[in-house]
């Protein structure tokens, strides 16, 4: 089968590799959609931790399962959409409901979305892994792993009246739909004028990051930073109501340092949530928003082959696009 690997920084190629057999509880699938994400383009950047190079590439998918292994939850033919890991279930962390704090939730993982086939382990087959509704297109289904994150983030907050958003890039936009969705009134703030009108056709205000207004002269009941700068990190809390809370979630590079206001925080009670990952609550979450019909197509700038590997990361990287589906 064909696959795109990532060799070093900078370097995808496409090879022929073994299509893999699926062991006991696991699934094989013919993918039908990858999307890219901004792991991805930070891997090609300049490599990731959790991507090992040489090695195979891509980890938001969807498709068909064509063969399973001995009680596999899925039988050839099924439609399924699923997300790269899941919790073990019985750790320290799993059992006090921090599922996405697993000490073991990144040892069994999918890489390798971007290939004709993909290998789907048998705990994530079992735990994260769904049916796609028929009215729900691959590609759309394709987003289940990175609306999970943002499932995970709003799971940790209370549901807010008005929100603010910073930072319009795919994650951002699907907060605006999830909050949209919850008819909280909802404000995206960037630079990107292509992917702020984005945001407001999802049903955002929209703004500079230079002229964020605070509804009633309060603030916001939720502040939500995406954009994984440090300076905006510690001007989020500036856009905060008294009593509010502010999700820290875009990571900034390892080693880097914020600093906040501790008056605001201490005496305007605003709490800080930084979540990471996801849980098996924000993987059923995510699902059943895409059930029930969340219109993230606009995040989708359109379709390309495996043999637009290269290209695809130099248009993200230049700002070009969203989210690619690619079809292999």
């Amino acid at each position: 089968m064909r696959s795109l690997v990532l060799e070093a920084p900078g370097q995808i190629a496409l090879r022929e590799v073994p299509i893999p057999e699926p062991g006991p509880g696991e699934l094989l699938v013919r993918v039908r959609a990858a999307t890219t994400c901004g792991t991805d383009l930070k891997a090609f950047r300049r490599g990731h931790p959790q991507i090992p190079m040489p090695g195979p590439f891509g980890h938001e998918y969807s498709g068909e399962v064509v063969a399973v292994g001995e009680g596999a939850k899925f039988q050839p033919g099924d439609a399924i959409m699923g997300v790269h890991s899941a919790p073990c279930q019985h750790c320290f962390w799993c059992r006090r409901d921090q599922e996405n704090l697993c000490e073991s939730i990144m040892a069994t993982k999918v890489l390798g979305s971007y290939a004709e086939y993909l290998l789907i382990p048998a705990r994530i087959a079992n735990l994260n892994v769904y049916a796609k509704p028929a009215n729900l297109s691959f590609g759309e289904a394709s987003l289940l792993e990175p609306l999970a994150c943002v499932a995970q983030g709003l799971l940790s907050a209370k549901p807010p009246e008005t929100a603010l958003i910073i930072g319009p890039g795919a994650i951002g936009l699907m907060f605006v739909a999830a909050l949209r969705a919850q008819n909280a009134r909802v404000t995206l703030a960037g630079r990107n004028p292509a992917r702020l009108t984005v945001g407001e056709f999802l049903g955002a205000e929209i703004t500079s990051l230079d002229d964020i207004k605070l509804p009633d002269q309060r603030g916001f009941d939720l502040v939500i930073e995406c954009t994984g700068q440090v300076p905006v990190w510690e001007r989020s809390v500036e856009y905060a109501r008294r009593g509010g809370e502010v999700i820290l979630f875009g990571g900034p590079p390892g080693g880097t340092r914020a600093s906040f206001d501790t008056y605001r925080l201490h005496y305007d009670q605003i709490t800080l949530l930084s979540p990471f990952h996801f849980g098996t609550k924000a993987v059923r979450q995510a699902h059943d928003w895409l059930k029930s019909g969340l219109h993230l197509a606009p995040l989708l700038t359109g379709e390309r082959t495996l043999e637009d590997g290269r290209a695809i990361f130099d248009d993200l990287e230049a700002g070009r696009g969203i989210k690619y589906v690619v079809t292999p």
